[in-house]
Order: structure tokens, then sequence, then C-alpha cells
């Protein structure tokens, strides 16, 4: 029995100057992510997401809607197979100051929609070019 794993995180968002702005984090290898993280014991889903995204980029927000689920299978040393799934959802950001959490993450960044999709495709991991579009899609924004 293949061992699971779930974690949650969330494409965030705010409006300004009549501009949508889209975080950005930047992990420990380099590349630009969006902000998640393992699920606690007795958290659904979607608190985990909040809690992970005010963790390692110190903004709070509020879930919009669901975006996607990516699932896939990693080889972890102890467990052998793992059954990973990452749950993501559109934040509206509501308070706090962007402060990336360094244990964790490199940096993090707000960028309007064309620059954070110009990013991702760069720099950023290819499963997560659908959860952008999609998140983006939500917005009114397509890419």
């Amino acid at each position: 029995m293949a061992h699971k794993e779930i974690s949650a995180g969330g494409v965030v968002y705010k409006h300004e100057n009549n501009e949508l702005y889209v975080q950005l984090i930047i992990d420990r290898y380099g590349k630009v992510s969006i902000a998640k993280g393992k699920m606690e014991q007795g958290e659904s889903v979607e608190e985990t997401a909040l809690r992970e995204i005010e963790e390692e980029t110190g903004i709070l927000g509020e879930i919009i809607a669901p975006v996607d689920i990516i699932a896939y299978t990693y080889q972890n040393p102890v467990h052998g197979s793992v059954n990973k799934e990452v749950h993501y959802y559109l934040v509206e950001a509501t308070s706090g100051q962007l402060k990336p959490q360094l244990e964790e993450i490199n940096d993090v960044s707000w960028y309007n929609a064309r620059e954070a999709w110009h990013r991702q495709q760069q720099t950023g991991y290819r499963n997560n070019d659908i959860i952008l579009r999609k998140a983006l899609s939500l917005l009114g924004i397509s890419v």
C-alpha cells in the first residue's frame, strides 16, 4: 500500500491601483513556484493552504475558489512509493506584509499577471503551468 501525502497551497492575488498582482515564490532550489506545504493532523485542506501561505510569505488571505489538484508519485527513502496530492486554491490577499520564510523559500514577490506568467514559463515547474493558467483564467486573464 503506497503511502499517501497531501499538501495544499494557493495562487495568491491582490488588486492595487486597478492592476492585478500575483504572488510567486522562489523556492530553495531557485525555481519560481507557488506557496504550498504539507497538511497537519486535524487540518482541512483549505486550512493547510492558508496556513502555508501565511508561514511562507507573511500574507493572510481568503480562499475564493479551488483551482486544481496535482497528483504524482515520488520515491521516499523511508516510505518507498508516496502518492502525493497537492490541492491548489485561488486566494485573495487580505492582510499581512511580504516576508519570505527563509528556512523554506528564498524569496517572495508580487508580479503583474503577464510578468508572473513570463517568470513561470522561464523558471517555473512545468506541472505548475496549468495551476497558474487556471488561476489567471478564474481572474479573467487568458495567457
